[in-house]
């Protein structure tokens, strides 16, 4: 029984870390994409094709991937009984962050997406190292398990 506990909680964690490269990847990709879309008029063939290129991101792996990494980091958190360790908890309030980031650039993808500009391209800058950073705070987490 043991056995095979393990045997699907290592399953979970595989697929847990695959799609949660899959997901920052595209948070990586969408401010970027938004990026070269400010060098296209609104209403212009450039921005429609960068409006289907990052709505397809969003639809095709941003979200899809978001879903699969909560649905499984909390079936690990729950089979593992990992609900009693701080550092579990940081994590969680970290990758709420995340999510509440991804809702965010989704919401100014489709602004964009209708022609508007809701940020500049120093601004999309900086803003697209905000996963860098909770990634490197989240995997400290979880190596170290400081507490």
């Amino acid at each position: 029984m043991q056995d095979t506990l393990l045997s699907i909680y290592l399953f979970l964690k595989s697929g847990h870390v695959i799609f949660m490269v899959f997901w920052l990847a595209g948070l990586f990709m969408l401010p970027r994409q938004c990026i070269y879309m400010l060098d296209h008029a609104p209403g212009s063939e450039g921005e429609a094709k960068w409006a289907t290129r990052m709505g397809k991101l969003r639809k095709i792996i941003l979200t899809p991937s978001m879903i699969i990494v909560w649905v499984l980091g909390l079936s690990m958190a729950i089979s593992g009984g990992h609900f009693a360790f701080g550092w579990l908890h940081a994590k969680l309030a970290l990758v709420l962050v995340l999510t509440g980031y991804h809702g965010w650039l989704v919401g100014q993808t489709k602004k964009m997406a209708r022609g508007e500009r809701p940020l500049t391209e120093a601004r999309l800058r900086m803003i697209g190292e905000v996963p860098g950073l909770l990634l490197v705070v989240i995997v400290a987490l979880v190596y170290l398990k400081p507490f």
